[in-house]
C-alpha cells in the first residue's frame, strides 16, 4: 500500500528591526519553535524611501543573527514596486501570488509556516494572506501587544494564529492582543534574549570618551507618528536633559531614532552646553540594550520608549519618563495604537521631574503588578476596542469603579465613558444633554458671549 510522505516543513520569519529579529534569535535558541527543514528570515523596509534608506541586513549585528536562518530573503524585492507598509493583494490574485513566492523562494510543496509582528498590518497581514494555508505565529516587537488588536481581523486568518511570543518586559502583566481569539500567550525566556543581545557589537567611536555611568537618553522620532510637532520633540529632548542634569548628571549620551533628522537633538547639546554637561550624540545605529550592556548608565530617561522597559526589567537600571501626560492629553483617536505603551511607562515608572520617585523606585512584583497595572490596562483597552475586547466588559466597569480618580483620569475620556455607559460617564439620566439641541445652542451663546468679551 503506498503511503505519501509528509511534505517538509519551511517557517518564515519575518522581521524589520534588529530588535525583533533579536526576539525570534532569542525564540528559537530557546526552542520556542519546533524543528523545520527550512528557516528563512524575510526582512522588510518600511522607510517611506526604502530604496536608499538602510535596511535590516544594512545594521550592526544583523550578521550575528543571522546564523540561526538557513536563508534571507528581501520582501521589498519581491514585492517591487509596491511599498511594504500598503501593500496587499486583490483576493482574486492570492492564488498567483502564491505560486509566484513559492516558485521563486523555492518552497514547492513545502509546509509553511509564517511567524510575524503586527499582524494586524502589511506586509505581515499580507504575507499571511499570501499563505493561506500555513500556521500563524505572531512575536511581539514592543509593549504594544499589552493592548488591544487594532482592528477586526477577519476569523479565517485570527483563528490560524497559534501564540503570540512576548518577552517579559513587565513580569505579571499579559497581551491583550488576539486574546479575542484565545489565542494564548507565550514568553521568550530572558536568559535567552540577553544572551542575543551579548552577541551584538556595542562599540561606537564617539563613546571613546565618555565617562563612567553616565545618563543615557532616549529619542523616539515621535514627530513622524504625529504625536508631537518638530518643536516640541526638540523640546522634549531640552527636557531630557534639564532634568537628567537637575539630578545631578554631568554626562549625558542622547541616542537619537535611527530615522530622526540630526537637527533634533542640537538644541539638546546647546542645553547642555549652558548647564556646563557634556551630551554625547549616538550616530552609530545600535540598539540601546548595547548601549546598557555597555555603558551601565547610571539613570535611563524616555518618554515611552520600549527600551525604558528593558532597561528597569532586563537590566535593573534606574530609569525615569518624561513628556508622557501631556501626550495623553491630547493622543486622538482615543482608540490610537501607542495609548497603551504611554499608559505602561507612565503608570509604572517615576517622573524626571520627581527626584524622590525617581531615587526610590523600584519595579513592581508581579503579584502587584497583577491587582493594579493589569486592570488598568483591561480598562484602557476596552475603551480602546469594546467590540473586539466585549468580554472584558465586566472586568472594565469593576476596575473604573474603584479606581477612577485624579490620578487615573489621565487614561481617560469622559465622552468615550459616555458613549460606552461605562463608569464616569455623564449619568445615564443626563446622558441627553450632549445630543440635545437647545442645549447645544445655550453653549454657543455662552461662547460667543466669553468671545466677545475678550476682544
Amino acid at each position: 500500500m503506498a503511503t505519501h510522505a509528509t511534505p517538509p516543513c519551511t517557517q518564515i520569519f519575518l522581521a524589520s528591526t534588529l530588535y525583533g529579529m533579536a526576539t525570534l534569535a532569542a525564540g528559537i535558541d530557546a526552542g520556542s519553535f519546533p524543528p523545520a527543514g527550512r528557516r528563512i528570515l524575510l526582512t522588510s523596509n518600511h522607510a517611506l524611501t526604502a530604496e536608499v534608506s538602510p535596511g535590516l541586513a544594512d545594521m550592526p549585528g544583523f550578521a550575528a543573527l543571522r546564523t540561526r536562518f538557513d536563508e534571507v530573503l528581501d520582501w521589498n524585492a519581491a514585492i517591487a514596486p509596491q511599498h511594504p507598509s500598503a501593500w496587499a493583494p486583490r483576493p482574486e490574485d492570492v492564488p498567483l501570488w502564491e505560486r509566484q513566492l513559492r516558485a521563486i523562494w523555492g518552497l514547492d510543496e513545502d509546509r509553511v509556516e509564517i511567524i510575524v509582528e503586527s499582524i494586524q498590518v502589511p506586509p505581515a497581514r499580507t504575507l499571511c494572506t499570501l499563505f493561506p494555508g500555513a500556521a500563524v505565529d505572531v512575536y511581539a516587537d514592543g509593549l504594544m501587544s499589552y493592548g488591544p488588536t487594532r482592528f477586526r481581523l477577519d476569523p479565517q486568518l485570527g483563528m490560524r494564529v497559534r501564540r503570540v511570543l512576548h518577552l517579559d518586559l513587565v513580569p505579571g502583566l499579559e497581551p491583550l492582543l488576539l486574546t479575542e481569539f484565545d489565542v494564548p500567550a507565550e514568553l521568550v525566556p530572558t536568559p535567552e534574549f540577553l544572551k542575543v543581545l551579548g552577541e551584538l557589537p556595542s562599540y561606537a567611536p564617539e563613546l571613546d570618551g565618555v565617562g563612567e555611568a553616565p545618563a543615557l537618553l532616549l529619542g523616539q522620532y515621535l514627530s513622524a507618528l504625529e504625536l508631537l510637532s518638530p518643536q516640541e520633540e526638540e523640546d522634549l529632548h531640552v527636557e531630557m536633559v534639564r532634568g537628567a542634569h537637575a539630578l545631578g548628571h554631568l554626562e549625558l549620551v542622547f541616542k537619537p531614532h535611527p530615522s530622526a533628522p540630526a537637527e533634533y537633538s542640537r538644541r539638546a547639546e546647546a542645553e547642555a552646553e549652558r548647564l556646563g554637561a557634556r551630551l554625547t550624540v549616538m550616530t552609530t545605529p545600535v540598539l540601546a540594550e548595547t548601549l546598557y550592556q555597555r555603558l551601565r548608565p547610571a539613570l535611563v530617561v524616555g518618554c515611552f520608549s520600549t527600551g525604558l522597559l528593558t532597561a528597569a526589567t532586563l537590566y535593573g537600571l534606574p530609569v525615569a519618563r518624561t513628556g508622557t501626560e501631556a501626550i495623553l492629553a491630547r493622543l486622538a483617536p482615543y482608540q490610537n495604537s501607542n495609548r497603551i505603551p504611554l499608559t505602561v511607562v507612565d503608570a509604572l515608572l517615576p517622573a524626571l521631574a520627581d527626584a524622590e520617585a525617581v531615587a526610590g523606585w523600584t519595579a513592581p512584583g508581579p503579584d502587584e503588578v497583577r491587582d493594579g497595572l493589569a486592570g488598568l490596562l483591561t480598562a484602557v483597552g476596552f475603551t480602546m476596542q469594546p467590540q473586539i475586547l466585549a468580554a472584558r466588559r465586566t472586568d472594565a466597569e469593576r476596575h473604573l469603579a474603584a479606581h477612577l480618580d485624579e490620578r487615573t483620569w489621565r487614561y481617560f475620556k469622559r465622552r468615550r465613558l459616555t458613549t460606552l455607559g461605562l463608569p464616569g460617564g455623564i449619568p445615564a439620566q443626563l446622558s441627553f444633554l450632549p445630543h440635545s439641541p437647545a442645549v447645544r445652542r445655550v453653549v454657543r451663546r455662552l461662547r460667543r458671549l466669553r468671545a466677545a468679551r475678550t476682544r
